[in-house]
């Protein structure tokens, strides 16, 4: 006897996310907001594709074996490594580098595009997810860090944020090369180990001291037990470190001196630090950076995974990458930039009722009452006309034999009207426009069948060729209604 072949079992990758209709229209809703900010000042859009050439990338480089560590990577049919980018900016210089001879520097550009990590899923924590960049390529001097910094602050107030909700926090990289050269970690023998070092700091908001100390030490093992290795510093380098991140320690060199001019920079425009706060405690993790580095955080309390009452944190930052393109023009070409994380921020506006507010009404749906070829025509062109109209409309699609359900489909997708015309309608040059709204609210009023049928609820009969006005008057006279609700309740 044979077998029955296995049903293909449906599953999500894991660190991958459908994304509903409401999240995607929030989501451009967030975009639009953030680029209308970014043209004010001068920027312009550029797309690169999701696939680089890995060596390209710059972060992991092909060998013998496969270079799937932290991206997703695959050979090409003339055997070169590829792999999809796991950021925005290392696409950008290389884009920059293969056409120096033709972009205008400074060039000033902004994009949106999806990023993926090959790393350990876990909550809050995806493989793809999207990014929003903002850069200035061929700018030396720190004025532009400066106003990169000035626009995330403008971003997050066109978004609704107010001053208390958000700071964009500022360091410099010299600054913190510095303290590691202070404490012996100087030389290109020691960059791997700065690298440790300066992602430990930059666990601090989501670890604490506590944390950051066993990071800098012999490392530290999270809640399910994976052991992250530290950058075994001895007890006194821990100590002058978090010292100085703490804000009891400073150094006074080339960096301070940048973090000064900006300063003044922030003074001289009215950006107070209320939105814009010099902090020894950012660093980014990323090796590229080379001068000032930036961060905005919101401060707004939530409840996390665990239940817990924490800040929301870090939605974004970015800061001076002058070597980027440097790795193929030879050449330098001084960068700044900063990427904003669009999920996470989006969640956090979705939670202060900052987004998805914009009300989607559901189309109009004509019903089919016959198949054949003219009768679909007709009731195709009573779409395409609502449609003209600016009126979101479909015919009905299923089995239209069975009414009952067209009725049901329409209730499902919360379809404000529906449209029906018969032979009799139709004769008669007529239309039925059912107001759904209604007869909903009317139906849960109604205990008896003889008043049913009596009452003929929200249902009434007009001339064909008043259909797009009937139509528009009756989704105004709903959203009036839904007004009326929101306000009494509201009171």
């Amino acid at each position: 006897m044979s077998k029955k072949p296995n049903k293909l079992k449906a599953r999500l990758p894991r660190g991958f996310v459908d994304r509903s209709a409401a999240d995607i229209r929030a989501t451009d809703e967030m975009i639009a907001r953030i680029k209308e900010v970014y043209e004010r000042y001068g920027f312009d859009p550029v797309e690169t594709p999701a696939f680089e050439y890995t060596d390209c990338l710059g972060k992991f480089l092909p060998d013998t074996d496969r270079p799937n560590a932290g991206v997703f990577s695959v050979q090409d049919d003339d055997e070169q490594w590829m792999s999809l980018r796991y950021d925005l900016t290392a696409p950008l210089a290389r884009h920059v580098a293969e056409n120096i001879n033709e972009i205008q520097l400074p060039y000033r550009t902004y994009r949106a595009g999806w990023v993926f990590r090959n790393e350990k899923p876990g909550p809050g924590r995806f493989r793809q997810f999207m990014q929003f960049d903002a850069d200035t390529v061929g700018a030396p001097g720190v004025q532009t860090d400066a106003e990169m910094c000035m626009m995330m602050a403008d971003a997050m107030e066109a978004l609704g944020l107010q001053r208390g909700q958000y700071v964009i926090r500022v360091n410099n990289r010299k600054v913190l090369d510095g303290v590691l050269d202070a404490i012996g970690l100087g030389g290109d023998e020691n960059a791997e180990r700065r690298l440790t070092v300066l992602r430990a700091i930059d666990k601090l908001d989501k670890f604490g001291t506590e944390g950051v100390r066993l990071l800098l030490g012999e490392g530290r093992k999270d809640e399910s037990g994976d052991f992250t290795k530290g950058a075994e510093l001895d007890a006194a380098a821990i100590d002058q470190i978090v010292g100085f991140v703490g804000g009891t320690a400073q150094i006074d060199n080339e960096g301070q001196a940048e973090l000064d001019q900006m300063q003044a920079i922030f003074d001289a425009c009215g950006y107070g630090a209320d939105r814009v706060k010099i902090d020894p405690s950012v660093v980014r993790g990323l090796e590229y950076y080379t001068g000032p580095v930036y961060e905005a955080e919101l401060l707004f309390d939530v409840t996390n995974e665990k239940g817990e009452v924490v800040q929301f944190g870090s939605v974004g930052g970015g800061g001076r990458y002058d070597g980027l393109v440097k790795r193929f023009t030879g050449r330098d070409v001084p960068a700044t930039g900063f990427s904003i994380g669009v999920s996470r921020l989006m969640t956090a506006l979705k939670n202060l009722g900052k987004l998805g507010q914009t009300e989607v009404v559901a189309p109009v749906l004509v019903t089919v009452m016959d198949g054949d070829a003219e009768a679909l025509g007709r009731y195709q062109k009573m779409v395409q006309d609502l449609r003209g109209a600016g009126i979101r409309a479909e015919m009905y699609q299923g089995n239209w034999k069975k009414f009952g359900n067209q009725l049901k489909y329409a209730d499902r997708r919360d379809c404000p009207i529906a449209i029906i015309q018969g032979s009799d309608e139709r004769a008669a040059g007529e239309l039925q426009i059912k107001d759904l709204i209604e007869g909903k609210r009317l139906s849960e009023e109604i205990t008896d069948n003889v008043t049913w049928r009596e009452s003929r609820p929200a249902q009434i009969t007009v001339a064909e060729n008043a259909l797009v006005e009937t139509v528009r008057k009756l989704l105004a006279d709903q959203a009036e209604d839904r007004a009326r609700s929101a306000n009494a309740g509201a009171a």
